[in-house]
């Protein structure tokens, strides 16, 4: 089976989906296409533990592998509150809800920018 680039839809999708089956919570897509030099798409989502973020930071790695679009890079596994998966046209911020009340990425990014939150089933 020969492996395939993603384009920037299909990736997010990858990326949604593997949140949701690992039960994310609070699945919030910016759209930064414009505003950002360095991505087109920021997803943040809340995780319930660390173990529970780098579930969901392999999963995503697994998934995107699979694909034929393995992650940049993915920074803070090694800590407890904020694991960052670099996809290129897409980052995704996994954090614990402490760590997201504080920071406030979606204030940040969401002055202006299309937002969207995904549903949790």
């Amino acid at each position: 089976m020969t492996k395939s680039s993603l384009n920037t839809s299909e990736l997010q999708n990858l990326v949604i989906n593997a949140l949701e089956d690992l039960k994310a919570k609070d699945i919030i897509i910016l759209d930064v296409k414009g505003k950002a030099n360095f991505t087109d798409i920021i997803i943040i989502a809340s995780g319930t533990s660390d173990r529970h973020l780098k579930s969901m930071a392999n999963a995503i790695r697994v998934n995107t592998k699979k694909q034929g679009n393995p992650p940049l890079s993915i920074e803070g596994e090694d800590t407890k509150n904020w694991v960052l998966v670099d996809l290129g046209d897409i980052v995704v911020h996994l954090m614990r809800p402490e760590a997201r009340e504080m920071y406030e990425i979606e204030k940040l990014w969401g002055v202006g920018s299309p937002k969207r939150e995904v549903e949790n089933t």
